[in-house]
């Protein structure tokens, strides 16, 4: 009897080892005994995928062979297309400034001011031009920091300074569609293409004459603003929509698509940059009087007849011409 019971005691402790053996010497088809029946990520063509507990399972992407070229566009590439336009445009502005210098009133300053443009006009065009601005200077920190001014200010003052620059990218971006949307109202209709756009085109608006004075005939907007103002309805038009869909993430697309997004985007920036460096030269240093018409509203007469003849002509009829026969009342006199 004892001999019975010693024996079955031996078999009740051998049992689980040998259990145990025959489990992991055959593991069955959901074993989860070993890392071969349950790998932490699933190998596919294009990435790979990790496993997650939890309904987005874009959360689980552990590596994505097109997020490492999205970071070589970031960190190098992008760099090198927004420095390479917008050193390139200074270097071309530059060169003309020495060619040309300053293109002055031919004749001189006639001493008679037209209304150019009215208020809402110079609030339109400042509010989006502020707000561009300022994002310009906010996405150039973002995309230059790391390697300019990281060794410049430490990384605790850097995260600081791309933290604020990242809200205020973002919050400014509201008023420049509002700008946006207002220049379109406002000048839309005048920045229509028309023939005389082509004898623009053809002569280069008369910018490389030295002798001055010869501009072909204009309208309110000259060929080369046209070009200047679809090129920043356009891109603005792309890098707003661009620039919702990256602060609004996944919501229509997945890690690919805000990829190509964030690559258009940028892409988008830097020809933007470029066109309003060129934009701010004409407007300032480049052109003689030409600030006047966003500063005060109006210009002086020559510069009206000189280069928007046809627009001036316009304007005369309408009594829009300082001390011209149906001026407003309290228009100045033509200076001695």
């Amino acid at each position: 009897m004892r001999a019975l019971q010693a024996l079955l005691l031996i078999v009740l402790l051998a049992a689980p080892t040998v259990v145990q053996a025959q489990l992991t010497q055959s593991p069955g088809p959901n074993s989860p005994t070993t890392k071969e029946q349950v790998p932490l990520y699933v190998p596919q063509t294009d990435k790979l995928v990790g496993r997650v507990s939890i309904p987005d399972e874009k959360l689980g992407v552990l590596v994505q062979p097109q997020g490492r070229e999205w970071r070589e566009f970031r960190t190098r590439t992008l760099q090198l297309t927004i420095g390479g336009f917008a050193i390139g445009m200074t270097a071309i502005l530059a060169a003309f400034f020495l060619y040309r210098g300053t293109i002055r009133i031919h004749g001189g300053k006639a001493g008679r001011l037209v209304l150019r443009f009215n208020g809402l006009d110079r609030f339109a065009h400042w509010t989006t031009a502020v707000s561009f601005l300022a994002m310009a200077l906010t996405g150039a920190i973002l995309t230059f920091g790391r390697p300019l001014l990281i060794p410049l200010i430490g990384h605790p003052a850097f995260t600081a300074l791309a933290e604020t620059s990242k809200s205020i990218h973002n919050y400014v971006s509201v008023p420049f569609i509002v700008g946006l949307a207002m220049i379109m109202a406002l000048w839309l209709r005048d920045n229509l293409p028309e023939k005389s756009d082509w004898l623009w085109i053809k002569s280069a608006g008369g910018l490389f004459t030295k002798a001055g004075g010869k501009h072909p005939e204009a309208g309110r907007f000259n060929a080369g603003q046209k070009g200047v103002f679809w090129g920043i309805v356009l891109g603005g038009l792309g890098m707003t929509a661009t620039g919702w869909l990256m602060m609004v993430p996944f919501a229509v697309t997945g890690i690919g698509g805000m990829q190509i997004l964030h690559v258009i985007h940028g892409l988008l920036a830097a020809v933007l940059i470029a066109v309003v460096i060129g934009h701010i030269y004409i407007g300032t240093i480049g052109m003689e009087g030409a600030f006047d018409a966003m500063g005060r509203g109006e210009v002086d007469e020559a510069w009206a007849i000189e280069h928007h003849r046809r627009w001036y002509e316009e304007q005369l009829r309408k009594g829009y011409v300082e001390g011209r026969p149906g001026g407003h009342a309290g228009d100045r006199q033509p200076a001695e």
